[in-house]
């Protein structure tokens, strides 16, 4: 099932992602009075096909990391003189130029779409409510508790929207403003020196470099309940037991506990181990081999904190809040969001171009289906995020001035704008062959990106 569910949800996501991609171009070639020929989504033998009353054949493909829609063209075969007129090659650039760029549009705007259902809907979101402090944060006088409210004037209403405001300057070694509010609602600003970052610096590792962590609630290590049939049931850990040590290590509180049982649940080779939990009852001590279960990739022994005093449910409040707004209070909420992720998402293909950026943040399709899974158990909303995460990186991957992609033929198409006649054919096979180097070499280093993180 570890293996089912991310295929699973991956293909869905891609089905649907690819599907409105290639309706993109099929919806616009039509309009255009081009003749479509084939909608196929995947590539590679036809798992189904079915040719409609307009004459277009409606497939579903074995490989299904792409898609494609075929047009009459007479680059292609030849057309008989009567049907000139539906030649993808026949219509003017303009009209070419909207048939190729309706992909990605359309892809752009599921993405706001997935982001407006998913504010509507209402999604859980962190805070960026700060824990303990350490160096640079710690240098410029933020401290436990704090909340970030801006970076460099830009609303943060999560830990997602603050990464994003801190990495790209962090790459750059420049320092930002960041604003804060305290626990008694007074705000301030404060300067960032992250021009201090060392070269060492990681930006899969931004919050650590710049010395922030979240804040996590602080509840005293006692069991408020044990899920039944759960192994902690079945070593017999009771409600009410208070964890005292968990290994070699005294415990003190519930993050101590988050922290040191996925640390101790696994050997070197990656195999689940005992772990060993003593607890106090009673006034003595019971000392207990539990083995967790293994969910979604994540160590399971089934405790779960008690309730929280009336204190800590104040901070929770204050960290945790589900983002949910009306149907037309949603759309500008959508478009920021959507405006945020693209000029992270370009920024940061911008900076590893340049080699500011590591080439590590590639992802393939492994981590993509693992992302897709996650997203999935923690709900719709999640769920929704990560397909118009997904949808929007699609577009812009897609608009990269690359032969085979839709940026190439665009690109092509301004050539001949600027030019007066269209590119060469040769040209074009030519381009084609770099183009497909390119590709294969941009998945083959995402795919070897996805086995570094699985054996590492």
């Amino acid at each position: 099932m570890e293996f089912l569910g991310p295929v699973f949800w991956l293909l869905v996501a891609l089905g649907l992602l690819v599907t409105f991609h290639e309706f993109g171009h099929f919806w616009v070639a039509r309009r255009c009075g081009v003749r479509v020929l084939t909608f196929s989504v995947g590539f590679g033998r036809a798992l189904w096909s079915r040719t409609a009353r307009d004459g277009v054949e409606y497939r579903i493909a074995a490989i299904p990391l792409g898609g494609y829609v075929r047009m009459l063209d007479e680059r292609e075969r030849t057309v008989p003189t009567d049907q000139h007129e539906q030649a993808f090659n026949r219509k003017p650039v303009g009209q070419r130029m909207a048939i190729v760029a309706a992909g990605p549009v359309f892809n752009l705007i599921f993405a706001v779409a997935a982001f407006w259902l998913m504010f509507v809907v209402g999604v859980p979101e962190t805070r960026p409510v700060l824990g303990p402090t350490t160096g640079l944060a710690a240098e410029a006088g933020l401290s436990e508790g704090d909340m970030i409210t801006r970076i460099n004037g830009q609303r943060t209403e999560s830990w997602t929207h603050a990464l994003l405001g801190l990495m790209k300057p962090a790459l750059d070694r420049r320092n930002v403003i960041v604003e804060v509010e305290d626990r008694d609602g007074r705000r301030r600003q404060v300067e960032l020196a992250l021009e201090d970052l060392g070269r060492e610096f990681n930006e899969e590792r931004t919050l650590e470099f710049v010395g922030m962590e979240p804040w996590r609630p602080e509840l005293p290590p006692l069991i408020g309940e044990v899920a039944a049939g759960s192994p902690a049931a079945a070593a017999g850990l009771q409600a009410g037991d208070r964890l005292v040590r968990i290994g070699d290590e005294a415990i003190s509180g519930w993050r101590e506990i988050a922290r040191l049982i996925p640390e101790l649940a696994f050997h070197e080779d990656g195999q689940p181990r005992a772990v060993t939990l003593t607890v106090e009852r009673d006034g003595r001590r019971i000392e207990h081999q539990i083995e967790p279960e293994i969910q979604q990739g994540r160590p399971v022994i089934g405790i779960q904190a008690p309730a929280a005093d009336a204190a800590a449910r104040a901070e929770m409040e204050r960290a945790f809040v589900i983002l949910r707004y009306g149907p037309l209070e949603a759309l500008p909420h959508a478009t920021s969001e959507t405006w945020r992720l693209t000029t992270a998402t370009l920024g940061i293909l911008g900076r590893m171009v340049t080699g500011s950026a590591s080439l590590s943040n590639l992802s393939g399709p492994i981590t993509i289906a693992q992302m897709a899974d996650t997203s999935a158990s923690l709900g719709l909303s999640r769920f929704l995020f990560f397909l118009g995460l997904i949808s929007l990186s699609l577009a812009i991957i897609n608009l990269l001035p690359i032969p085979m992609l839709d940026g190439g033929h665009l690109m092509y198409y301004l050539a001949e704008v600027v030019k007066g006649s269209p590119v060469s054919e040769q040209t074009q096979i030519v381009g084609q062959y770099i183009g497909l180097v390119m590709v294969f070499g941009l998945m083959s280093l995402a795919i070897f990106n996805d086995i570094l993180r699985l054996i590492t």
